[in-house]
């Protein structure tokens, strides 16, 4: 089945299923610009560990019980017992794990000097706190402080967005390019949920042109050849957090539209 909308599909956002359309978005991400570099460039995926809240599917496991029941005599005493209620409802729970993550790193290939930092952002990045996009913020200044183009793709509407020094227009998603000869400026493209994805630049060093990202085409990619048709259901609401209005209206006309509905 090939992607259902015309750009980022907000189902692909659930918990659980994030860090797998993360892992795949970064490697089709790192083979479409490797494929433009020439031989002064190497693209690598570097990898690194985040603790999210991730709903856990049930497995079946040997466990040992905290409180255990014994009864001496099994014969009926004919005493009364009161009936027990069942639960009405059986959920699952968050669990926080580690995560498997990765960014996509350019460098030139004699030095090994990193040129380009290019982050896909997670919900750890985006989580409220000193251990989630207050650390995010800390490693951006990092790299603000350096000669290093920082690339910034948000297709997450949880959370909080990466800071800048003005408030940011209200939009489902966002890309921030930072090219390191230009700061303060960062150049921003916001991506309303019915908007296509944009075919973003990826600076090298100067005087080397930049290598175009099709974003939308890698992820229509990552789509089909994944299969997540077999895991959502888009007859349900996407992932919190909850649409606006007029973005609830537009996707149940596009699903109804698309057939899905």
């Amino acid at each position: 089945m090939e992607l259902p909308f015309p750009g980022m599909d907000p189902y692909l956002e659930q918990p659980a299923l994030w860090p797998d359309v993360h892992a795949r978005l970064i490697s089709a991400m790192c083979d479409a610009i490797q494929e433009q570099l020439g031989p002064a460039y190497i693209a690598l995926i570097t990898p690194y560990i985040a603790l999210e809240s991730i709903e856990i599917a049930p497995t079946r496991q040997a466990f040992v019980p905290d409180i255990g029941v014994l009864r001496d005599d099994p014969a009926d005493t004919g005493t009364a017992t009161a009936t027990i209620t069942p639960a009405p409802l059986t959920l699952p729970v968050q669990m926080t794990v580690p995560t498997r993550y990765a960014r996509i790193e350019i460098r030139a290939v004699v030095q090994q000097t990193l040129i380009t930092a290019i982050e896909l952002l997670s919900p750890a990045n985006k989580r409220p706190g000193l251990d989630g996009a207050d650390a995010y913020e800390k490693k951006r200044q990092e790299l603000f402080a350096s000669s290093v183009h920082l690339l910034e793709i948000d297709l997450l509407r949880g959370g909080v967005r990466p800071q800048l020094a003005r408030p940011l227009p209200p939009t489902a998603y966002c890309v921030f390019l930072s090219r390191a000869y230009r700061r303060p400026l960062v150049d921003v493209w916001p991506i309303a949920l019915s908007d296509p994805l944009p075919v973003l630049p990826v600076p090298l060093s100067y005087p080397d042109p930049d290598v175009a990202l099709d974003l939308g085409a890698v992820l229509r990619q990552v789509y089909r050849r994944a299969h997540y048709e077999r895991l959502i259901d888009y007859r349900a609401d996407p992932p919190p957090p909850p649409l606006a209005p007029d973005e609830a209206a537009w996707l149940d006309q596009h699903l109804r539209a698309m057939g899905l509905r």
